[in-house]
């Protein structure tokens, strides 16, 4: 039980902390504007899918971790399973289809 509670900390101190680092891997500029229909279906279909690969790619992740840490690639690892989901999970604008802040500012055409 106690196992359990750690990893679940873990897990969910994982998924805290990979819209931070997602937006230091993909912080490139595209200008998108996507429509109704493709922000609904972002909102409803994608988006919670997208939330849960990122919840089973961080239980991966500390499953593997100890093979990972004998191979030598933990970083490779978290980004693939976790920092990668993560970032088109929560770095994107509703309804594009590339992760990065995809959406100009309104005050930068003042």
């Amino acid at each position: 039980m106690r196992l359990l509670r750690q990893t679940t900390a873990l897990a969910a101190g994982l998924l805290m902390s990979v819209s931070a680092m997602a937006a230091t891997d993909y912080n490139s500029y595209q200008e998108e504007k996507p429509g109704y229909l493709a922000m609904m279906g972002d909102l409803i279909i994608a988006r919670p899918m997208l939330l849960a690969v990122t919840a089973v790619g961080a239980a991966a992740f500390v499953v593997s971790l100890p093979f990972s840490a004998a191979g030598g690639n933990i970083g490779e690892a978290g980004h693939e399973l976790v920092v990668r989901p993560g970032a088109e999970t929560f770095v994107r604008c509703l309804g594009c289809t590339r992760a990065g802040y995809g959406r100009k500012q309104q005050d930068e055409n003042l």
